[in-house]
């Protein structure tokens, strides 16, 4: 089968996204001595300067390299979770997450739903026989259970992705999830610095405002608007839901791996390519969008064919 490189959307929508990212990082660049804000955003785009063409030409090969792609993605993202929490050494437990992603991806391409939804169970039983190998009871009580957090949110949840690709339009879909998740969030910061009287979880993240997040969720659901053209029905009810899931889903996927970095006492482990934050930065963001947009769609889908 072709790769979605094949269809002249495809290409005309990575060759509007590439030129955003290329003429504001020209105007980031200029601006970047101005104050702490530009900076963080001038690292941001360039780390997309890079990162996006390359995610682009994976994406639009032929199945199933999507698929592979987004299971490696995962894989990453869940061995930077071992790292931010200290037990990359543990290897039997991050060996179980691996084998659990991987099986996710398997499920996904043989479409085994059923089994899909069963794994989060099949890893937390798996993992709960390694204190029975190791024959050792130290400490284990929270490795099983970040094991299991690892799975749930890096492995389960931003897996959702996959299915989103068995979508008729799937490849579509999971560009415009990625699109404007990642505008939101910088969208949102850049705007906090003029609008950021009310904080929404100020002991959480001291930069997001409730006014901020307003603005940058009607920013976003703009864009939906704009880019609706990727969907399968361009009607009212699918880019709102998009644009909202988006923005929320996002929002609250970076605040909750937030709660993890703060506890932890580690912010960033390596970098994001060239710029701000690390690799798990840029994942957190759809482990709620993904499950949250493939339900709501997957519904969407069957009461439009009903």
């Amino acid at each position: 089968m072709n790769g979605a490189w094949s269809s002249p959307i495809y290409r005309e929508t990575a060759l509007i996204v590439l030129s955003f990212i290329f003429v504001s990082g020209l105007i980031v660049y200029f601006l970047r001595q101005k104050n702490y804000y530009f900076i963080v955003s001038w690292a941001s785009i360039k780390s997309w300067l890079f990162v996006a063409p390359i995610l682009f030409a994976l994406l639009g090969l032929p199945e199933p390299w999507p698929l592979v792609v987004l299971t490696c993605i995962a894989l990453l993202g869940a061995k930077i979770f071992f790292q931010l929490m200290g037990m990359y050494h543990r290897s039997y437990f991050v060996m179980i997450c691996y084998a659990g992603i991987i099986a996710l991806g398997a499920c996904v391409w043989f479409n085994r739903l059923d089994i899909y939804n069963l794994l989060p169970m099949i890893v937390l039983g798996v993992s709960l026989f390694v204190p029975l190998v190791r024959n050792n009871y130290k400490r284990m009580i929270q490795y099983i259970s970040l094991t299991t957090l690892a799975f749930v949110l890096l492995g389960w949840s931003f897996m959702h992705l996959g299915l989103i690709l068995r979508f008729p339009s799937g490849i579509y879909e999971v560009m415009y999830l990625i699109i404007l998740t990642e505008f939101c969030d910088n969208t949102n910061l850049a705007i906090s610095r003029y609008f950021n009287r009310w904080k929404l979880f100020d002991r959480i993240d001291t930069k997001r405002s409730l006014e901020s997040t307003f603005i940058a969720a009607a920013i976003t659901i703009a864009l939906a608007f704009a880019m609706r053209h990727l969907l399968p029905d361009r009607s009212q009810i699918y880019w709102l839901t998009s644009g909202l899931v988006a923005a929320i889903g996002g929002l609250f996927g970076d605040l909750v791996m937030t709660v993890i970095r703060r506890d932890a006492g580690i912010k960033i482990v390596g970098a994001f390519i060239l710029g701000r934050g690390d690799f798990l930065h840029r994942v957190d963001r759809l482990i709620f969008v993904a499950p949250f947009y493939y339900y709501i769609m997957d519904y969407l889908h069957t009461v439009h064919h009903l």
